[in-house]
């Protein structure tokens, strides 16, 4: 392994003699194994390994940022004279700027969070082996024409060091299984998906399970109509959900409300939610894929209330969007080794519901169970909210028939008050929102 700290230490120091008023410098590597199967036969296999620095100067609220994949003292020392060169063409920025010392992470407990698999990384013989078994799991329904399964590996790491005397770095592993089966052919295919990740290999459910769960929901895809135009309740089944409450999360972004673009810059303190709603976001959640420790700043992460009981408590900020709003940096802030900080959130929860998704589609009666979604247009500073969807027609609080080729409609500030949570957000995601069922939204089909 590259030693990562060393290298953004170098890269403050060639900063500092180019004349950068103050620096921060991020130092990435990784290695990606990913198989794919098709059709029976190995159709990808694919490595890959590499290591990235980036630097950022600022001088007199001026900054820049550059990168390489050089990692030679060479390319650090010429990285960071054109980093000062264009800093100093750069326009002023009052609100850029480093944490002061006294608002930087001086310690925290990286072995609890679990964010890294020790065990040894898996052989591409036996990612192949896992893939093969999701696959056949699939095909074993006769109706199944084709799946395409994938089995994958990633381990990656950072640093991060700046000259207001932040260094800190953690590494993360994933692993991950993945199906889609197709049924029918020519006009009437119908496809559908399965996929599960964890950051420990001994958490991932077995291959067949995946594959048998990819095959079942395509062949319940078969036949599917346009369902009819109206006004209905519509079910966003939880693989979908999440997009409902990522649409309130971007609204609620500090970099979109001090641009004025956001239909909800003028929500503040208020009623976002059902009254016994809330939206949390926890950082600190053991061995899941979006925990950090410190963000892209260097400032310590924590537990907040975004929505609390159904009133909007703050914006998502760093450093630059906060002093732009006169707000302090909610430790938002991510980055790349190319790019400037900006707001981002990280492990989110939503208040679950007490109902399962099969009381909500019997409690709605006559609408659409939405289980998938494309193509997308939503005003962020109206919310007006369009979007293609296919699922399933419920009739007397029944499951019939599927449906596809729909476009489902509303306003999100109107359709987040009405939402009604189910119970069956799943525990091992970074984001756990549950199945939404939302009434009276307008529905355009045959």
């Amino acid at each position: 392994m590259t030693d990562l700290s060393r290298l953004t230490d170098a890269l403050l120091s060639a900063a500092k003699r180019a004349g950068a008023d103050q620096a921060d410098a991020l130092a990435m590597e990784g290695t990606a194994l990913s198989i794919d199967i098709r059709g029976g036969k190995l159709e990808q296999a694919e490595r890959s390994e590499g290591t990235e620095i980036g630097l950022r100067v600022l001088i007199g609220g001026r900054q820049a940022c550059v990168s390489a994949s050089d990692t030679s003292d060479a390319t650090i020392a010429a990285l960071a004279e054109r980093a000062v060169a264009m800093a100093r063409e750069a326009p002023a920025d009052p609100h850029a700027g480093l944490a002061e010392a006294d608002q930087i992470a001086r310690a925290w407990d990286l072995a609890a969070l679990e964010l890294a698999d020790p065990t040894a990384e898996p052989l591409a013989s036996d990612l192949e082996l896992s893939a093969r078994r999701v696959e056949a799991a699939a095909l074993e329904r006769a109706a199944i024409s084709q799946v395409e399964a994938s089995a994958s590996y990633s381990k990656r790491a950072m640093h991060l060091a700046a000259s207001n005397g932040f260094s800190g770095g953690y590494g993360r592993t994933s692993h991950s299984l993945s199906a889609v089966a197709f049924t029918g052919s020519g006009t009437a295919m119908e496809r559908d998906w399965a996929a599960e990740g964890r950051i420990f290999a001994s958490d991932m459910p077995d291959a067949e399970a995946i594959g048998a769960l990819a095959s079942a929901r395509a062949l319940e895809r078969a036949g599917a109509v346009r369902p009819k135009t109206g006004t209905y309740p519509v079910l966003f089944d939880e693989r979908v959900a999440s997009s409902l409450i990522g649409h309130l999360l971007s609204a609620t972004n500090g970099a979109a409300i001090a641009r004025g673009a956001s239909w909800l810059r003028d929500a503040l303190g208020q009623q976002v939610l059902p009254a016994h709603l809330s939206v949390i976001e926890d950082p600190h959640r053991v061995r899941i894929s979006a925990s950090r420790p410190f963000d892209g700043e260097g400032l310590p992460t924590r537990r907040r209330m975004i929505v609390e009981n159904g009133i909007l408590m703050g914006w998502t900020l760093d450093l630059a969007t906060g002093r732009k709003l006169g707000m302090p940096s909610t430790a938002n802030a991510a980055r790349g080794p190319s790019s400037p900080p900006s707001p981002s959130t990280s492990n989110i929860d939503l208040t679950p519901g007490t109902a399962s998704r099969d009381d909500l589609i019997a409690q709605m009666g006559t609408g659409l169970l939405v289980t998938s979604m494309i193509g997308s247009t939503i005003s962020a500073t109206t919310g007006d909210y369009s979007r293609g969807a296919s699922g399933f027609w419920v009739e007397n609080g029944e499951i019939r028939y599927p449906v596809n080729e729909c476009t489902i409609a509303g306003n999100l500030r109107d359709m987040l008050l009405r939402i009604i949570p189910a119970n069956d957000a799943r525990a091992h995601l970074s984001t756990r929102v549950p199945s939404l069922l939302i009434d009276g939204m307008t529905l355009a089909g045959a």
